[in-house]
């Protein structure tokens, strides 16, 4: 199906959303850092970067930003625990496509189906 790029620093989360994707006949690729993350995307040229907001080293707005400024026009989805509007909003602003709220839900599969189709999440 698609080529997914997730960068996660929870290793937890990481390994099951790895499955959960791949389970759905994805090739995903991880990054525990947005620094890792920028320099996967620009390497892979994935068809989605699922991005964590807040990790350590470089942070998903900065990574995301980073991507946007390099001309990366691929498709970039928020992953945050923050449901504030403010965060979104920052997300969106970074260069987000789309945003998907911790904690995962069980609808996680049919988000992804609907984004890569070109629908909004």
């Amino acid at each position: 199906m698609a080529t997914i790029l997730l960068v996660e620093d929870d290793e937890f989360i990481r390994r099951m959303l790895v499955l959960r994707l791949k389970r759905r006949d994805h090739a995903v690729e991880t990054a525990a850092d947005g620094k890792i993350g920028v320099a996967r995307a620009r390497e892979l040229r994935p068809d989605l970067v699922l991005m964590d907001m807040h990790m350590p080293v470089m942070d998903g707005h900065e990574a995301v930003r980073t991507l946007r400024a390099g001309g990366y026009e691929g498709l970039i989805v928020a992953i945050t625990a923050s449901a504030a509007s403010v965060e979104m909003a920052t997300a969106r602003e970074a260069g987000c496509d789309d945003i998907i709220s911790k904690p995962i839900g069980g609808d996680f599969e049919t988000i992804i189906h609907s984004l890569l189709k070109g629908d909004a999440a």
